[in-house]
């Protein structure tokens, strides 16, 4: 049988988009444990049951697997701090995180999207990890979106549809596209900007972004929102990118990741912008802006590599 590389074999596995829950139950003496786990499913709903998969590496897998009761708690977008605390945080984590207890004394996160306090319906073991299936007793949900994972990155949905939303006013849609370490760029007697459309008002600008850069010899792959921020006149909305290649009748400059900084740039807004991606490159930890040309905030994209 061919050996598989256990490292690849994760990030192939880590290509499905998934929520991102915290698991929760208490040992034998009530104290409250807890990890941050995407290998969620819904399983049954006559009888009502869901499983979660904890890994024999945990310092509380044996609470887990032995447990009677537990808590699955879906996060909600803006909780990366959350599933970040359960995952790595070596302290009192339930210290850090606002929570209250279910009847049974399982901890339940303040601001889930949903919350299922559970019974243990059957454990099964499954190589380094187990299959824990719990059969739900009680649960609450409130409308709000989830927290997404992939390829070893958050998403927000909702951050992004928000950011995207076309406007009756002038709406310019750009990418900031990586290559082998390289941005592509368009060069302007005003200075380097990221290839970009302008539109009034109107939808499809992913796809239209798309068949633009197209047409400038650029097959690219769109990702995330990055940046985006309004003037009196104009949406701006800035999306990450990625390419493999050019071709040889494309007119884009290909400039390396750590030259951005020292750029002339169309405007000081994506001059700031760019001189901001040049700097979370380095750690390959990306925000999404969201604001206006002065001021605004950043919401966390990728917490992990």
């Amino acid at each position: 049988m061919t050996q598989l590389d256990p490292h690849d074999l994760r990030r192939a596995f880590g290509s499905f988009m998934s929520g991102v829950t915290v698991v929760t139950a208490q040992n034998t003496l009530g104290q409250p444990v807890g990890f941050t786990a995407n290998s969620f499913t819904s399983v049954s709903l006559e009888p009502p049951l869901l499983l979660v998969c904890p890994g024999r590496f945990m310092s509380s897998y044996e609470v887990f697997a032995g447990c009677s009761h537990f808590a699955v708690n879906i996060l909600t977008e803006g909780q990366q701090d959350v599933s970040n605390i359960f995952a790595s945080f070596k302290g009192d984590r339930f210290a850090e995180v606002p929570h209250q207890r279910d009847a049974r004394g399982n901890p339940l996160i303040e601001g889930a999207v949903a919350q299922f306090s559970c019974a243990t319906h059957s454990v099964v073991e499954a190589g380094d990890h187990c299959v824990l299936i719990g059969q739900v007793e009680a649960y609450s949900h409130r409308e709000a979106p989830g927290l997404g994972y992939a390829g070893g990155k958050y998403f927000g949905l909702g951050l992004e549809r928000d950011a995207l939303e076309p406007t009756d006013r002038q709406v310019i849609c750009g990418a900031i596209i990586e290559m082998q370490g390289s941005v592509l760029l368009e060069k302007t007697e005003a200075g380097f900007r990221p290839p970009q459309i302008a539109r009034k008002g109107r939808a499809h600008l992913r796809h239209d972004l798309t068949l633009h850069l197209r047409k400038r010899g650029v097959v690219a792959k769109l990702g995330a929102a990055y940046s985006v921020f309004d003037d009196p006149q104009t949406h701006s909305a800035y999306i990450l990118a990625t390419a493999g290649h050019l071709s040889s009748h494309s007119d884009v400059v290909v400039v390396p990741i750590e030259d951005l900084p020292d750029l002339e740039f169309t405007t000081d807004p994506v001059a700031e912008m760019m001189r901001r991606y040049a700097l979370e490159a380095q750690g390959r930890n990306f925000s999404l802006y969201l604001g206006d040309t002065y001021s605004g905030e950043t919401h966390s994209l990728l917490e992990r590599s």
